[in-house]
C-alpha cells in the first residue's frame, strides 16, 4: 500500500488497524516531504502546521509491528529488509517512510544478491519434544477428542501442519466463524462451524461434549465465539498459536505450533477414540426453509449457495448479515474465504472484492490453467461506502461476481440498536446502473435483479453467468425483507445489545 504523507496514510488509517487487528500482513509506504524539509519543521501542506512530522509515524506505530523511517539513505536497506521480514513473520502491517528526496538516493545493492531470511525461528528441541510428549499423553488417553481450526491457523501459515493432523487422525474436525474455509469441507471428519449458541444442530453438542479439543489458532473474540457463548473448559482445552502452547493450565511460551503439530501428527499412533454423538451439521429447523414463499430469505440462500460454489472459489463476505449466513454455506475442496470478523468495518468487503480478484487476475497470467471465480457478497448499505472500487474493477477489466443484499439498510446495527430507526436506513440506489455510471462498456458487464429463489435458482443454473471462463463482471441485486437476517446473526445481536445496556456492577 502506498499513501501520501499526513491525508492519505490518515485515510489508510481504518485499513492498516483492521488489518494489525486480523493479523493480515501489510507494507505500508508513505511518501514524506523531502529530509531538510522535516529538518526545518516547514510549514508544508498537509501537516497539522506544528512542523512536526513525527506526529503520524507515532500514531501507527501502535497499528505496525515495525516502523522504519528513512531518513539516512545509509540505514535505508537494512530498516526495508528488517520491515519486510517482521511483516512477514508477524503476519502484520509494516510502516516505510520515504522522503521525497531519498526516492533519488544510492544505496548498497549488494543485500539484493542474498534473499531474505523468511524462515521462522526453529523452537528449542528439547522444549518442543517435552511440549509434544504432554500432548500426546493427553491425545492418548482421550476417548472423545476434537480438533477446532481457527483464523490463526491460516494468518500464522500453519495450515500444512493443521491439514495432516485432521487428515491423519480422523478426529472430528471444527472450525470456527474466522476459521471459515481453513478445513477441507468435503472430509468425511469435518463437522461444521462451532460458535457456541450459533452452531448447528449437532455441532454445538459434539464439540461441548468433547473430553478433549485440540484448539488451532483460536480467537474468541465476540462474533467469533456467538457472544462469548462458547462452552470449552480449558482443563479439557490444548491451545496452539504461533507464541506458545497452552496444554490445559500449563502455558509453554515461545513454542510455536508448527513444529508441535508436525511431530505430533508424525509420532500419534493409534489412538483410542470411541465413537460419540455424530456432528451431523445439520441446518437448524426453520419455517422458512420449508416455507412455500417465493421470498429469498437467509435461511435459504446460505445453504443453496453451497450447492453453486466450485472448488477453488474465493468467496469474500462482508460485515453483518453476508459474514454470518456463511456459516450455513457448505464449500466444496479448496474454496478460500476473506471476512473481517473481528475488525468488522462495514464497507470493507468491496475493497477487499477489488484486491482479491486483481491478485487471481495476475495469477492467471502466470498460470494460465488456474480457473478460478471471485465471489463477493455485500450489503446495500455496505456498498455504499466504497461503491467506488466498482471503478477500479472496471479500469482493471476485472470480472468478480458481486452479489448486493438489497434490504434497504444495515440490518446488523438493527438488530443491536435502532431496529425500526431511521439511521439504519439507507438510500435506495439503483445498484445494477452502477457499473454504467462509473462508465462500463455492454462487453464489460452483465447485470442482474432477482428477487425470488427461482430466478435466483435460474441464475445459479446459468452456464454463462457461474463460468469461470466468462470474462465479464457480473453484477446482481438480490431483494430480501428488511427484517430479515441468519440466526446466529439475531442471537449475537440480541447479545451485543444487552450487553452494550450493562452498566457497572
Amino acid at each position: 500500500m502506498v499513501t501520501t504523507f499526513g491525508v492519505g496514510e490518515l485515510s489508510a488509517v481504518n485499513a492498516i488497524a483492521g488489518a494489525y487487528s486480523e493479523y493480515v500482513p501489510i507494507v505500508h509506504i508513505v511518501g514524506y516531504p523531502s529530509t531538510s524539509s522535516q529538518r526545518d519543521g516547514a510549514l508544508l501542506h498537509h501537516t497539522l502546521g506544528n512542523g512536526d512530522f513525527t506526529v503520524f509515524s507515532r500514531m501507527s506505530k501502535e497499528i505496525s509491528c515495525a516502523v522504519s523511517m528513512l531518513n539516512h539513505q545509509h540505514e535505508a536497506a537494512m530498516l526495508i529488509d528488517n520491515a519486510i521480514r517482521e511483516c512477514y513473520l508477524q503476519s502484520r502491517p509494516v510502516y516505510i517512510s520515504l522522503p521525497s528526496d531519498m526516492v533519488q538516493k544510492k544505496i548498497d545493492g549488494d543485500r539484493l544478491n542474498t534473499p531474505l531470511d523468511l524462515e521462522y525461528p526453529p523452537n528449542d528441541q528439547d522444549k518442543e519434544d517435552y511440549v509434544v510428549n504432554v500432548v500426546l499423553s493427553s491425545l492418548h488417553a482421550a476417548k472423545n477428542p476434537v480438533i477446532l481450526v481457527d483464523a490463526c491457523a491460516i494468518r500464522h501459515r500453519a495450515l500444512k501442519e493443521t491439514h495432516a493432523l485432521v487428515e491423519k487422525s480422523g478426529i472430528p474436525t471444527f472450525v470456527a466463524p474466522m476459521g471459515k474455509g481453513a478445513v477441507d469441507e468435503t472430509l468425511p471428519n469435518y463437522g461444521g462451524v462451532y460458535a457456541g449458541d450459533g452452531s448447528n444442530t449437532g455441532v454445538k453438542e459434539r464439540v461441548e461434549s468433547a473430553d478433549l479439543i485440540l484448539s488451532i489458532g483460536s480467537i474468541k473474540s465476540d462474533f467469533n465465539t456467538a457472544g462469548f457463548t462458547v462452552r470449552m473448559s480449558q482443563l479439557a482445552s490444548i491451545d496452539f498459536h504461533s507464541y506458545g502452547v497452552k496444554v490445559r493450565y500449563s502455558e509453554y511460551p515461545g513454542v510455536r505450533m508448527n513444529g508441535v503439530l508436525a511431530k505430533v501428527t508424525a509420532q500419534m499412533g493409534k489412538l483410542s477414540i470411541q465413537a460419540g454423538p455424530q456432528p451431523t451439521n445439520q441446518i437448524p429447523s426453520n419455517h422458512s426453509i420449508a416455507s412455500s414463499s417465493h421470498t429469498i430469505t437467509h435461511a435459504w440462500l446460505w445453504p443453496r449457495l453451497g450447492q453453486w460454489l466450485q472448488p477453488h472459489d474465493t468467496i469474500i463476505t462482508e460485515t453483518g448479515t453476508s459474514n454470518f449466513g456463511i456459516w450455513e454455506t457448505r464449500f466444496p475442496s479448496d474454496v478460500n474465504t476473506i471476512s473481517q470478523v473481528l475488525w468488522g468495518s462495514i464497507g470493507y468487503a468491496t475493497a477487499s472484492c477489488q484486491g482479491a480478484v486483481l491478485a487471481a487476475s495476475e495469477q492467471k497470467k502466470n498460470l494460465p490453467r488456474n480457473r478460478t471465480r471471485t465471489i463477493l457478497f455485500t450489503g446495500d448499505g455496505s456498498l455504499q461506502l466504497t461503491a467506488q472500487e466498482l471503478s477500479t474493477m472496471l479500469r482493471h477489466n476485472l470480472s468478480p461476481i458481486i452479489f448486493v443484499i438489497c434490504n434497504k439498510g444495515y440490518t446488523i446495527e438493527r438488530l443491536i440498536h435502532g431496529y425500526q430507526d431511521a439511521y439504519n436506513d439507507v438510500q435506495e440506489w439503483r445498484y445494477k446502473d452502477l457499473p454504467a455510471v462509473f462508465g462500463a462498456q455492454d462487453a464489460q458487464v452483465l447485470t442482474y435483479r432477482v428477487e425470488t429463489k427461482e430466478q435466483l435458482d435460474s441464475l445459479f443454473e446459468d452456464e454463462v453467468f457461474g463460468s469461470p471462463e466468462t470474462s465479464k463482471m457480473r453484477f446482481v441485486e438480490v431483494v430480501m425483507s428488511w427484517d430479515d437476517a441468519p440466526e446466529a446473526l439475531k442471537m449475537i445481536g440480541a447479545a451485543a445489545a444487552a450487553r452494550n445496556a450493562e452498566g457497572d456492577k
